[in-house]
């Protein structure tokens, strides 16, 4: 696995010092913080994917518009046997 450095100083330093959990060192502050960025960015595009889907496909659209008009709020009646 390839590795790289990146070198944090001054005031950035700082506020990451200041920001990090106590239970965690710089090191894996600065990484979950980059895996948390990756993730948000493929789960945009992830919407972005499904937006075009919904646009492109009228049974998708249709589905989505039962849905969003379906009552929530009222529980369901039981079925008499």
């Amino acid at each position: 696995m390839r590795a790289t450095t990146v070198k944090v100083e001054g005031e950035l330093l700082a506020q990451l010092e200041r920001a990090k959990p106590p239970r965690l060192s710089l090191s894996a502050y600065v990484r979950s913080l980059l895996q948390q960025a990756v993730a948000r960015q493929q789960m945009i595009a992830a919407a972005d994917r499904y937006a075009e889907f919904v646009r492109e496909t009228p049974g998708e659209r249709e589905w989505l518009a039962k849905w969003d008009s379906a009552d929530l709020v009222t529980p369901p009646r039981r079925k008499r046997r």
